[in-house]
């Protein structure tokens, strides 16, 4: 007999609905909330979204990113990412990393002196920056830096926005093809829920927001719209399945009846994600971070903002759209017959 693992019961009577007003009313608060904290705490935003400078170094000995992190502590640099580069092309004792370093007050203030005057400050930190790490490893060279100013970067804090809105957008119009409006509006409420909460989050705990952050958002985008489109899926089977149960029931039935896929894929995701929170490194931490409290934030608003959304505009369930996919394959299935 196979083990079969059941985190849900195969059937569960759970009333979605019975504090909905709580659960909802909750989910609106924090989402008014992570639109004021930003402004008011402000973001933490990393090297993308502030400036910085970007060094490239080489070395014929192993790279050892614990080293020279500990050798550049003494320049109080502040924000400092350090990842080594692989490459096939690379040689056998050719060891690159990537050195990425906030933008200096030095710098900021040789910004009013023209090219000249920034180009001189950016390569005495250089400087420091290469004598730091010679001390650890003499073989290290520079091969190259270049640096980013506030301009390139509000550009690509606009970037990220509208790739946001953009995919945003998309998802709606998906949604409404495939089932109906009152669908698309309660999947984007949903969505903006889990981007909302997840910057909210990151402005109170003063995470790194830079695109890293955005990659999360967008990805949190996709996992919690497949979470929902599941429900919404099962939702519009029931309806044309029991026509004279009330709407509010029939919701109830549809998120019962897919809890145990929503529970199973949330564990599975967050199986492959906590060993990479606490082992993956400062590199990824902030992109493995925002993904578990989306796996949270996208469950929940599936299960409580997406559907109340739905269940406030109301259907016409005289006229339920099917999916177009059901046309279309029915007509192969006929066309395949002898």
């Amino acid at each position: 007999m196979a083990f079969r693992l059941k985190l849900v019961p195969e059937k569960t009577n759970i009333d979605f609905f019975h504090w909905q007003f709580a659960t909802f009313g909750a989910a609106v608060a924090l989402m008014i909330a992570s639109v004021v904290l930003p402004f008011i705490i402000g973001l933490n935003f990393g090297i993308d979204f502030k400036g910085g400078t970007t060094i490239r170094t080489e070395s014929a000995t192993a790279i050892d990113v614990g080293e020279y992190r500990s050798a550049l502590e003494p320049l109080d640099l502040g924000d400092v990412i350090i990842s080594e580069v692989r490459d096939p092309s690379f040689r056998a004792d050719q060891h690159v990393a990537m050195i990425r370093i906030q933008m200096q007050e030095t710098a900021q203030g040789a910004q009013g002196q023209g090219a000249q005057g920034q180009g001189a400050q950016g390569q005495e930190l250089v400087n420091k920056i290469e004598t730091a790490l010679t001390a650890v490893d003499p073989a290290l060279k520079i091969t190259s830096f270049e640096s980013v100013g506030p301009k390139v970067s509000g550009e690509l804090v606009w970037t990220a926005i509208w790739s946001l809105l953009a995919a945003t957008v998309a998802i709606m119009f998906y949604i409404w093809i495939r089932f109906e409006w009152q669908f698309a509006l309660g999947a984007v409420v949903a969505l903006i829920h889990d981007v909302l909460l997840t910057v909210g989050l990151f402005a109170v705990l003063q995470l790194k927001f830079d695109l890293t952050t955005v990659a999360a958002l967008l990805t949190i985008t996709g996992y919690s719209i497949n979470d929902t489109v599941v429900v919404f899926d099962r939702l519009r089977e029931n309806l044309v399945k029991y026509k004279t149960m009330p709407l509010r029931d029939v919701m109830n039935l549809s998120v019962n009846e897919t809890l145990s896929r929503t529970v199973m894929t949330g564990m599975t995701t967050l199986l492959a994600l906590v060993p990479m929170l606490i082992w993956g490194g400062d590199v990824i931490r902030g992109f493995v971070f925002a993904m578990v409290w989306g796996v949270f934030t996208g469950t929940y608003s599936s299960v409580y903002v997406a559907k109340n959304i739905v269940l406030f505009i109301g259907l016409d369930r005289n006229k339920q759209k099917k999916d177009p996919s059901d046309k279309f394959f029915s007509n192969g299935a006929q066309d395949a017959k002898p």
